[in-house]
């Protein structure tokens, strides 16, 4: 793992942060503060070597981007956020996953940093902020690095699957768009990618909302956390049938890396702020497979998954805000308010 260098003359920078800064660097923190605690009690139960080595790089990462972005808010008098702490986890509790899930959920939650921090990058002006996100991005990306190469070669994953090369260059038919009636031409490369990634995705996010689910004290978020099990459960057999259609294969299911520990190692809090983030994430990854999509069918699939995700993701905030969980990114000025006063 490199070491963090920020520009020599960061100390002297008066450049004022942008609003895509202070939300980039919040958001920032926030996972960041989050991955910390789940990482720190995640390193409390593994046995393999090598993913215990992962899971210490992934924390000193953490760690090292909430010092940083501490740094920089310090300086610019911004108010450090609340984030989570050693209140939300319980680094004596039992073991909840099996240590091959560690290398699933970190691939996971590296695909989710480096989305945030490859859309901040190209908003970010501040000479100190470019190169932190720049930072951020790369050694993101040489986590993944790690976490393929642990999952290849404990063969802990398929890759997607195998089509034949092409023998000449093609061009769409009247039927490209087809899904339901008609010819229904054969799924294209980008097309299985995403499902492959979505299923990859899902696989992960059922097993750690059902482990959530075994542990959560309050029965409101028990039951939310039990849908969105259903939700996870329902496009994994929606997405898997797609790629079966073309002989094709898919990704297993993941429960059985979670233990029957009932004894919770994380606040609600925690818990339910994970599983709305990794909720509303899917959101990013719907428009990625969208913009390549052509089928109609698979449209289908994606729009009434993004509609039951929206849902899921507004009951969480609903139930964050009741519980005065849900802390507020930086915004603009309410000037209506600012003239009544």
């Amino acid at each position: 793992m490199q070491t963090i260098k920020l520009g020599a003359n960061k100390t002297n920078i008066t450049e004022k942060l942008t609003s895509a800064e202070m939300g980039k660097l919040w958001a920032t923190y926030m996972g960041n503060s989050m991955s910390k605690c789940i990482l720190s009690y995640y390193l409390q139960h593994v046995e393999d070597k090598d993913i215990k080595t992962l899971l210490e790089n992934a924390l000193k990462l953490s760690e090292e981007l909430l010092k940083t972005t501490t740094e920089i808010f310090t300086k610019e008098n911004f108010p450090i956020p609340k984030g989570f702490s050693q209140e939300d986890v319980n680094l004596d509790a039992p073991r909840l996953f099996q240590d091959q899930f560690y290398v699933h959920y970190l691939k996971y939650t590296s695909k989710a940093g480096g989305s945030i921090y490859s859309v901040g990058s190209p908003l970010v002006f501040r000479k100190d902020v470019k190169e932190f996100f720049r930072y951020c991005l790369d050694s993101t990306m040489d986590l993944m690095e790690q976490i393929k190469e642990i999952l290849m070669n404990k063969g802990l994953i398929d890759k997607p699957p195998l089509i034949p090369v092409p023998d000449k260059v093609e061009f769409a038919h009247q039927d490209f768009l087809n899904g339901f009636f008609g010819h229904v031409r054969p799924l294209h490369g980008l097309e299985i990618a995403h499902l492959y990634d979505a299923i990859e995705n899902n696989a992960t996010s059922k097993a750690l909302i059902m482990a959530f689910a075994q542990v959560v004290k309050d029965e409101k978020i028990r039951k939310l956390f039990e849908r969105g099990k259903d939700i996870t459960t329902e496009n994994i057999k929606n997405y898997s049938q797609k790629l079966h259609d073309e002989d094709l294969p898919s990704l297993s299911f993941l429960d059985d890396l979670v233990t029957a520990s009932t004894f919770s190692p994380f606040s609600d809090k925690i818990m339910l702020f994970h599983k709305m983030d990794m909720f509303s994430m899917k959101f990013r990854t719907f428009g990625n497979a969208m913009a390549v999509n052509g089928r109609r069918d698979i449209g289908l699939i994606y729009i009434n998954s993004f509609m039951k995700i929206a849902d899921f993701v507004q009951d969480a905030t609903k139930i964050m805000i009741e519980k005065s969980w849900f802390e507020l990114a930086p915004r603009a000025a309410d000037r209506e308010k600012l003239a009544s006063d």
